[in-house]
């Protein structure tokens, strides 16, 4: 920078000036230098400004970007609260339906008075068996088991036209057969009298399950086949199977040559047959016959008695049912007194029974739904009979046989300690059943053996010698399904213990 100074009027000595220019021109370098300084500390913060202008741009893109997402959040957020508007409204509305309802059902239940149990009594009850007894208007639920002790008898649903299962002689009024035999086990078991205390109800095959349903009976020991409709569809449980049969057909040799026919079901196209309605038998020949493509025409009919009738007057050419009854049936007609008739009068003709059977039959006794106590008791008997036949206990010498209940005793003998002296926690706690009730049980009908040899055979079998001592049998049991499994049948108890 340079400085002009006026000489005008000056005079004299100029060297005082030259110091003077000496110390400005001093001062012009150093305001250059000053000046370059704050030039630079300008470009500096120029550059700081461009820097700071362009994080203000990248916060303004920031801005606009959240912005944008607190647009869209206020989006949610209306959208969110009128979703919650309307699940308010929605649950004031079930609200209102579920206090109608709840006024519905307070109704009703003073309407039928039924006592709603909780789920604590609802297990109660399930565990003890009673639920069966649940209904509307009954006070507490109760056992059959103690229904019959209370009343005194038993009730039991029987056949009366089945030789050797359930039969009734009209004239003498002598019922036997395995089934009649079984209702007498159970009779003792539960401490009754078998001879006095049981009441023999016949059960039609139509009928029977009504009739247990509607408590005419208390159990049904009729040749009932266990299957799972029945099981599941009729509110009803089976107990142990005391009988496995199969389906059979018993035809006119008159009619249907049992040479020719190679006494198989397979000779018989275009027969007429019998078969009972409401039967597993109706089902059963429909689908076997329609299964091996042999005609047939099936005739239906209420009971043996017409089953019997239609065979003899030839309105049907053969019969069918369960194997154990076809037998019988042709035993009998062939020497019962009782078919004198058939077989004096002219239209007499010779019987035979197919040799292959239809299906399986296991037949076994039936409680009411949910009666556990008393089902326990029906299928129990049945293995205790078994169990006892095994053990070679009978009806001659089960209070003869030297044991003891001692362990360490000579005589300890625990399997027959548990058959001959224990309870096992059967029957109810106002009926619980006897430490010795399958004595009881020993003492009425003997043990399985025993109990079959005087529904099939001639009564002399002695109960321990098996299958192939029994003699004049009707149905022998030696080879078939019914022997004990140690002689290859499936007649098999579960362990008492």
């Amino acid at each position: 920078m340079m400085t002009t100074v006026s000489l005008a009027g000056c005079s004299g000595d100029d060297s005082g000036f030259e110091e003077t220019i000496s110390s400005l021109e001093q001062e012009a370098v150093a305001d250059e230098a000053a000046m370059a300084a704050l030039n630079a500390t300008i470009s500096s913060l120029t550059t700081n400004l461009e820097a700071l202008n362009a994080q203000i741009t990248g916060l303004d893109s920031q801005i606009e970007a959240l912005s944008l997402q607190n647009s869209t959040k206020s989006s949610h957020i209306e959208m969110m609260t009128l979703n919650v508007s309307s699940l308010e409204a929605s649950k004031a509305l079930l609200e209102s339906q579920v206090s109608a309802l709840e006024t519905t059902i307070d109704g009703l239940k003073a309407q039928l008075e039924v006592r709603i149990f909780t789920a604590d009594d609802v297990d109660a009850y399930w565990n003890q068996g009673y639920q069966y007894g649940l209904q509307a208007g009954q006070g507490n639920p109760v056992s059959t088991l103690d229904t019959i002790i209370d009343r005194g008898y038993m009730n039991c649903g029987i056949k009366e036209t089945q030789y050797g299962m359930g039969y009734l002689d009209y004239e003498t009024g002598v019922r036997s057969g395995l089934d009649i035999t079984y209702c007498r086990a159970v009779a003792a078991a539960i401490g009754l009298d078998p001879d006095t205390d049981v009441e023999y109800v016949y059960a039609s095959g139509s009928q029977r399950f009504a009739m247990l349903h509607e408590q005419t009976i208390d159990v049904l020991i009729r040749t009932s086949t266990w299957t799972a409709f029945r099981d599941a569809a009729l509110d009803v449980d089976f107990a142990a199977v005391n009988f496995y049969d199969g389906q059979a057909v018993i035809v006119r040799e008159d009619r249907y040559d049992s040479a020719d026919a190679g006494n198989s079901v397979s000779g018989l196209d275009g027969a007429v047959i019998c078969v009972g309605y409401s039967t597993t038998s109706e089902e059963n020949i429909q689908g076997y016959f329609d299964t091996h493509g042999i005609d047939f025409t099936s005739v239906g009919v209420q009971d043996y008695s017409e089953a019997l009738s239609k065979l003899k007057d030839g309105s049907c050419d053969a019969w069918t049912g369960d194997a154990s009854a076809m037998i019988a049936q042709k035993w009998m007609l062939e020497n019962s007194d009782d078919h004198e008739d058939w077989r004096d009068s002219g239209d007499h003709t010779d019987l035979w029974v197919s040799v292959e059977l239809l299906s399986k039959e296991p037949l076994a006794a039936v409680t009411r739904d949910y009666d556990t106590e008393w089902n326990e008791i029906v299928s129990w008997v049945w293995y205790g009979v078994v169990t006892a036949e095994e053990l070679g206990v009978t009806s001659g010498n089960y209070d003869a046989i030297d044991y003891s209940c001692s362990s360490g005793d000579p005589n300890y003998n625990v399997w027959l300690c548990r058959l001959l002296t224990q309870n096992f926690g059967l029957g109810t706690a106002e009926n619980p059943l006897s430490d010795t009730w399958m004595q009881d049980v020993l003492e009425a009908v003997g043990n399985y053996g025993e109990m079959y040899d005087d529904a099939f055979c001639d009564g002399t079998y002695d109960g321990v010698s098996g299958s192939d001592a029994m003699t004049g049998c009707l149905m022998s049991r030696s080879g078939t399904l019914n022997a004990l499994v140690s002689e290859g049948g499936i007649q098999y108890a579960p362990s008492m213990r």
